[in-house]
């Protein structure tokens, strides 16, 4: 225990928020004009790598993957870490200020689309793909696309920034947000036990989402708590994550907005297929 005490008031002070103290602040709106970079393809994704990031890139890569040419994009990295998503061109596609956020300029009129789990049905309707037209299959993934969007705060803003990155480890909130966690992924590992997708038989944009944050994490690639959380316990979530981190359209989206970084697994900025070539695949 800390022996905090809150204020009457809270007020925000430039030391609040540990490790991300500079990117985070109690108001919004832009703090700075910067244009934004557009480049010759009909969708402008303007990104991070990080796990609502590639949920983007995998889906873009998956529809070019199977044949929607449609579907080519430039991916323009936003550097969180200095701002960016403060500067005026950003805030106007996302007033709130968070990546992912996509421009469609494949029409007669721009679209801005933000929030990662719009972005994947805005893009799973226009292309007819990754998105059961089955009243019952189009309920199931479109439930499945929201708890992901519902529940991952709980892992990356509760689990992950106490675990990971707060300024000091607080028994009482690690515990909480790990049980949390864990019960996500039974919820998942059940889920998973007599089906090959999150779904059901179709790989969809449920799998998507769902794949970067707790996928992810069962295969150690976040926050170093694969142990903490004795991720080998959920079999049917491995499997599933095995499968698809194997599909060489996943491999690319995930590499996608990502550096600094080993330059033969990540990619800064995707403008052509040819990005990816010398890339371990």
């Amino acid at each position: 225990m800390t022996g905090y005490t809150p204020p009457k008031v809270w007020t925000w002070q430039a030391g609040n928020g540990g490790a991300f103290a500079s990117i985070n602040r109690p108001i919004a709106g832009a703090t700075h004009d910067k244009e934004l970079p557009i480049g010759a393809h009909p969708f402008q994704l303007y990104s991070l790598g990080t796990p609502n990031g590639q949920k983007v890139t995998i889906l873009f890569e998956e529809l070019l993957a199977a044949g929607h040419t449609g579907a080519e994009y430039d991916a323009w990295l936003i550097e969180i870490g200095k701002g960016e998503q403060f500067g005026s061109d950003f805030v106007a596609i996302n007033p709130n200020s968070k990546i992912p956020a996509l421009m469609d300029r494949s029409g007669d009129q721009p679209i801005r689309i933000f929030e990662s789990g719009a972005i994947l049905m805005h893009l799973a309707e226009k292309f007819a793909a990754f998105l059961p037209t089955d009243p019952a299959a189009r309920a199931e993934t479109l439930s499945w696309l929201f708890w992901q969007m519902g529940s991952a705060p709980f892992v990356g803003g509760g689990f992950g920034h106490f675990y990971a990155y707060a300024p000091e480890k607080i028994e009482y909130a690690i515990n909480r947000y790990a049980m949390e966690t864990k019960r996500q992924l039974d919820v998942l590992d059940r889920q998973l036990a007599d089906r090959p997708f999150i779904a059901g038989d179709s790989y969809t944009i449920a799998d998507m989402a769902i794949l970067p944050w707790y996928g992810g994490l069962v295969r150690g690639l976040a926050y170093d708590a694969a142990a903490f959380l004795s991720v080998q316990d959920y079999t049917h979530v491995q499997r599933w994550a095995a499968d698809l981190y194997a599909r060489p359209a996943v491999k690319r989206g995930v590499m996608v907005n990502r550096a600094p970084g080993d330059p033969s697994t990540t990619l800064r900025e995707r403008h052509a297929a040819s990005d990816f070539d010398g890339k371990a695949l």
